[in-house]
């Protein structure tokens, strides 16, 4: 298992927009439509990329708790779907159902959203103030598969909670580590 670290886009860049399919909804959604005036978090996830897997019941639990605070959560996939299928829409939708995804989950068939935020690990995790810009880029927590810590969000916790404090958060962020976008042959 090959490990990826996040590209860490610079603190302060404003958000790529994006039209995408949500596998989720069947829906077209934008990030205008998205979009929370208090905290948006936007994950590079896929279905079949074992960091992701190991914390999925996690992400799901994080946007439980903060939901309701007032957060948006918004996943995407940027795989490659004909080289690697399991990240299919189909599947994509059938693992949100499964997995009680309470946010969407995107398909960026294109790879150009992933190319725009600079992803390039899944998960990649970002999170945008209400004026989306770029406030934390970095690790959920520090579980990783096998090293025997528990998924706790702490990473992404903390900058969340200083976000709807309004107070700093802290710029000494640890890159997200997990399996490399799989890009499409040019």
């Amino acid at each position: 298992m090959s490990i990826t670290p996040s590209a860490m886009l610079p603190l302060t860049t404003p958000a790529p927009d994006f039209t995408l399919l949500d596998t989720a909804s069947g829906q077209i959604k934008t990030l205008t439509q998205l979009k929370s005036q208090q905290a948006t978090v936007i994950m590079f996830i896929c279905n079949h990329c074992p960091y992701v897997k190991h914390v999925q019941a996690g992400l799901v639990a994080l946007a439980h708790d903060y939901l309701p605070r007032g957060a948006a959560f918004i996943a995407i996939s940027s795989n490659d779907a004909e080289n690697y299928p399991e990240d299919s829409p189909a599947k994509m939708h059938a693992l949100a159902a499964h997995a009680g995804f309470p946010f969407p989950y995107l398909y960026d068939e294109t790879q150009a959203v992933a190319r725009a935020y600079q992803a390039t690990c899944t998960p990649d995790f970002f999170i945008f103030d209400g004026a989306l810009q770029l406030a934390y880029r970095g690790q959920l927590d520090d579980s990783r598969p096998g090293n025997g810590r528990p998924v706790t969000g702490a990473s992404m916790r903390a900058a969340l909670d200083a976000l709807f404090a309004g107070t700093t958060i802290d710029t000494a962020q640890v890159p997200s580590v997990g399996c490399n976008i799989k890009w499409k042959s040019a």
